[in-house]
């Protein structure tokens, strides 16, 4: 396929995507479309900004009936942005259709969730913890679901999310159409999903030369001086677009944000503690550009899909490889190239080599002063005051590989 127009979809959707100046399928759109208008269960692993929504949003409305005024499509999101993300593609491709979708997440009124479900809502963008909620209320049934997508479905059959997706997933009708979509799909991904998926089409894109974002990574080794002191010089560097920054923790983000603010930068932050009504507030001011630089944890890995991110700077480390992927995945967009930090001190070694690891590359360091490593770093003292033996990699400038 090289154009949506050849695809069997309804002459409402190919409007849609006209409006929205979309006419070639990107290659995970082009590769798992045809499974799911086939009503066969996908499994679609893709890196980060390939357009992994449109490829189950175009077939999951073509599974609607839209004289039905009963929910018949789930879609399972981690976040309460990426629930929003999602929900504003499925309103434009159903624009002018009589297709109506709902999105419902915690930190908002139940109330008015219930009423837009009892309504007729066909299709149902939600985070599994309130799900549940209207689950147990009542509210909604599960019993007619034709489509059923688990949209960054490595974190949502983790550990963390699995209890609750299996709930909703057993009270879903059992010959639903199941789709899972992420950009890192680990093996044991493949061993949960054969509970849930029957004889799925698999689809793993990694991306070729020319098609995979254009991200320049840099680590900065920081032995001797203060991570703070770089990032604050990395601030006051010119930029055209904005800057996303890393942190760990919802109280070490928090900390960092209002230290940037006092010393006068145009700052915001998100975490998990902000009411919904601030993170709004913060996500509406990144978007619309009037603030540069949003600290936040990893809730903003997935799902923050704002063009304008010209850099990522992880501050501190994430946990694993695959949310390294996911954070750095917020620049370089669309077409767009873009820059990742990362900010590497002693201490953070025995970790950055694991998601070197499973990275399965190493990336080029420098020093504060932008020079190039050509030496082992000092290796971190262990409980017995003895050095473990770690080494350091001599680095230049490249390009993330493609």
């Amino acid at each position: 396929m090289t154009q949506f127009n050849e695809f069997a979809i309804r002459p409402s959707s190919k409007q849609a995507l006209d409006a929205m100046d979309i006419h070639t399928p990107t290659p995970i759109q082009a590769e798992t479309i045809p499974h799911l208008l086939e009503g066969r269960d996908v499994i679609g692993q893709a890196y980060t900004g390939s357009g992994k929504t449109l490829a189950f949003a175009l077939p999951l409305i073509e599974r609607i009936d839209a004289d039905a005024r009963t929910v018949q499509a789930l879609i399972l999101c981690p976040t309460r942005e990426l629930a929003q993300q999602v929900g504003g593609v499925l309103s434009q491709l159903t624009k002018g259709t009589n297709v109506h979708t709902t999105i419902v997440f915690g930190g908002r009124a139940i109330g008015p969730q219930q009423d837009a479900i009892r309504g007729g809502a066909q299709v149902i963008i939600g985070t599994p913890g309130r799900i549940l909620d209207h689950l147990n209320r009542g509210s909604l049934k599960l019993d007619k679901i034709r489509f059923l997508v688990l949209d960054e479905a490595d974190q949502m059959l983790d550990r963390g999310f699995a209890p609750d997706v299996e709930r909703i997933l057993s009270r879903t009708a059992t010959d639903r159409q199941t789709a899972l979509f992420s950009a890192t799909t680990p093996d044991w991904v493949h061993r949960v999903s054969s509970k849930y998926l029957k004889n799925p089409a698999v689809v793993e894109l990694e991306p070729e030369i020319g098609e995979g974002p254009d991200i320049d990574h840099v680590v900065y080794e920081i032995w001797g001086g203060s991570k703070f002191e770089v990032l604050r010089k990395l601030l006051d560097e010119p930029t055209e677009g904005t800057t996303l920054v890393f942190g760990r923790t919802k109280y070490g983000v928090r900390n960092l944000a209002s230290k940037l603010l006092r010393m006068g930068y145009d700052v915001g932050e998100l975490q998990g503690n902000l009411n919904q009504q601030q993170r709004d507030r913060v996500l509406n001011a990144f978007r619309g550009g009037r603030m540069p630089i949003l600290v936040a944890t990893n809730v903003a890995a997935r799902g923050l899909d704002v063009l304008h991110i010209e850099r990522v700077i992880n501050y501190e480390l994430p946990e694993t490889h695959e949310l390294f992927t996911h954070r750095v995945g917020r620049t370089g967009r669309m077409g767009r190239s873009g820059r990742a930090i990362t900010l590497l001190g002693p201490a953070d070694l025995p970790k950055w080599h694991e998601i070197e690891r499973g990275l399965g590359r190493k990336l080029p360091r420098i020093n504060p002063d932008g020079e190039a490593v050509k030496k082992e770093a000092p290796a971190p003292v262990n409980g017995r005051g003895n050095r473990s033996r770690r080494k350091s990699y001599a680095l230049g400038s490249a390009r993330a590989r493609r």
